[in-house]
């Protein structure tokens, strides 16, 4: 939508109590690892509309069959601090969420909105500043009916009603709702070692030697398929 005399869209509100500590995608995805929990990614990478958007919340999912009104019928299903999961199966020659849609779910209370396919008003929707994660921005409107072509073949985009969604810069990540207190809980720890690490570097002391890097050296010498992965567990350390 392009109205040059439109004023500026007001900023979203600062960031929602729910991101306060909340871990990043990386030490979600590194807390799963060790936990053998089914984290997953989309099959094709998922950004941030602009930059510094990042959201967490319970996915509310949604097939888009019908345009509008599959994502209206998504919203009301949702509730406040939902992130709404707009499925058009990895479709990148058409756009199914702009400014409209993004205001409607702002005033709903959503946190953000995923798009497994992509958006349009790129700079409409960094106004408005509800976060948007989307494979790209495309101009096409959705052409829905018998003649419209089919969507790529893609894997599916996993993921059900209420598994957890987080989405910042490195991209969209999703836990089981039944794992996602565990990874969240090792995550944070995860968090908190990795900054004293990056503290005790800055003072000059090196990750080989915070980390035992001569001890892991060793124990490989005669344990050649000891991983490092489980020396810094042994540590307690992180590093990815």
């Amino acid at each position: 939508m392009e109205n040059t005399d439109a004023p500026p869209l007001a900023a979203a509100p600062a960031a929602p109590a729910q991101l306060i500590g909340t871990p990043p995608t990386t030490a979600l995805w590194d807390a799963g690892i060790r936990l053998g929990a089914a984290v997953t990614l989309p099959p094709l990478p998922l950004a941030p509309v602009a930059a510094g958007m990042r959201c967490t919340g319970p996915l509310r999912r949604v097939q888009h069959t019908e345009g509008v009104v599959s994502i209206f019928t998504g919203i009301d299903a949702a509730a406040p601090g939902d992130i709404l999961l707009v499925d058009n199966s990895g479709r990148t020659d058409e756009a199914c969420v702009g400014d409209l849609v993004a205001i409607e779910a702002r005033q709903a209370g959503l946190a953000g909105i995923v798009v497994w396919g992509c958006h349009r008003d790129s700079d409409e929707l960094a106004a408005i500043g509800l976060p948007v994660f989307s494979l790209g921005p495309c101009p096409a409107s959705p052409r829905l009916g018998p003649g419209r072509t089919p969507p790529p073949v893609l894997p599916p985009l996993t993921g059900r009603d209420g598994d957890s969604v987080t989405a910042d810069s490195d991209g969209v990540l999703i836990v089981p709702a039944a794992a996602h207190a565990e990874v969240a809980a090792v995550a944070e720890r995860i968090v908190r070692a990795e900054r004293a690490q990056a503290e005790r570097a800055l003072e000059g002391v090196s990750l080989r030697e915070q980390l035992g890097w001569d001890r892991f050296l060793e124990r490989r010498r005669t344990d050649p398929g000891y991983a490092f992965r489980s020396h810094l567990a042994q540590v307690d350390g992180a590093l990815e």
